[in-house]
């Protein structure tokens, strides 16, 4: 399951109205990933909620004294983080120009209340708290993010080591267990993610290259049954590939996809060499049946030892991150596919031809 990297290898993604709600379910997300030991740099992308000091504006008070809601909030700014009034440019960077009090006379949350607010209206100085009626503290989302126009929170962890499929695994039948209300969705990201749409773009030309290919051999041999051997030998295969991914553990990801369609390739080509080698037989006047043993037995070297360095061509990659998954499936198969190639097809020949015994 590889694919480009987006910081983090597994990711979940709860969407839904409620960023309450979607809290809780990150934090029950949050405690499946703590209890599995391979699971490292657990978190989600909303981080902690922060506390907010919020001015209850008394509308009777502001009138009075022609003090607004966005006078206060400008006032707050400029004692406490600043107030950004435009920018300034450097080369491509563009810099904000902040306004604050001098340091001195800012004021600390305590002092809150004989904050000065200068109102237009009277030209005077008024204290915060004649304009507001109370002044609450609360916790707030600092980063509410969306996808799809929907609030989303993505809780986000990485393997200790190895790759992310066998965490990712493990970790996916309990997450999607959690209860989620109605209109709550879960999907998921990262490694899993990118994988998925890369198979998905990838197998979108697959059928176009796949029927070019049938072309070429179709014109190559001008025989539908020739053509029709060829490619029955591919879905056999699989068996090779299978054996191979599972004696080794390794998922078959995207890498995986890519070396089959390479393996695909070789295990035509050697088809190819195989049935030209009968065909030449037949031209020279042998019998069906013996021209199928003795390009076999002729054919056998040649085919032999082509599988064999590309085996070996692939050994070194077998350890690899990255690529074990591609090498193993070339590996499996092509070893595999070099038996179909000496057996299955000469077989596949002489039932389509009607080969009898002299």
């Amino acid at each position: 399951m590889i694919g480009p990297g987006t910081g983090y290898k597994i990711e979940a993604k709860f969407s839904g109205n409620n960023p309450e709600m979607l809290r809780q379910l990150s934090e029950k997300a949050r405690n499946v990933m703590v209890n599995d030991d391979v699971a490292i740099t657990i978190r989600d992308d909303w981080r902690q909620q922060t506390q907010v000091i919020k001015p209850i504006v008394s509308e009777t008070m502001a009138r009075q004294t022609g003090i607004t809601r966005p006078t206060v909030a400008d006032s707050l700014l400029m004692s406490f983080s600043g107030k950004t009034v435009g920018l300034y440019r450097e080369d491509d960077n563009l810099i904000p120009l902040v306004m604050r009090l001098p340091k001195n006379e800012r004021k600390q949350a305590a002092q809150i209340h004989d904050m000065q607010i200068f109102s237009e209206e009277t030209s005077t100085h008024i204290p915060l708290h004649q304009v507001v009626n109370d002044i609450q503290i609360s916790w707030e989302n600092p980063i509410i993010r969306r996808l799809n126009r929907k609030r989303t929170l993505t809780v986000q962890c990485d393997p200790a080591y190895g790759n992310a499929s066998p965490l990712f695994n493990r970790l996916r039948p309990a997450i999607e267990s959690i209860p989620r209300p109605h209109n709550y969705e879960l999907e998921w990201g990262g490694e899993y993610e990118n994988s998925t749409e890369a198979n998905e773009s990838l197998m979108k030309m697959v059928p176009l290259f796949l029927l070019f290919m049938v072309l070429i051999i179709l014109a190559m041999f001008n025989s539908i049954r020739q053509t029709a051997i060829v490619f029955l030998c591919l879905p056999l295969a699989t068996i090779g590939v299978a054996a191979a991914l599972l004696a080794t553990g390794e998922p078959f990801g995207f890498m995986c996809l890519l070396g089959f369609l390479g393996l695909s390739g070789m295990l035509i080509k050697n088809a190819v060499v195989l049935i030209e080698q009968i065909n030449l037989d037949l031209a020279s006047n042998k019998p069906l049946l013996n021209a199928i043993l003795d390009s076999s037995v002729s054919r056998f070297r040649p085919v032999c030892m082509a599988a064999l360095t590309t085996v070996l061509g692939m050994m070194p990659l077998v350890g690899d991150p990255m690529f074990s998954g591609k090498s193993i499936t070339i590996i499996g198969g092509l070893s595999f596919g070099t038996v179909l190639t000496l057996i299955v097809i000469p077989v596949l020949y002489a039932i389509f031809y009607r080969a009898e015994r002299t």
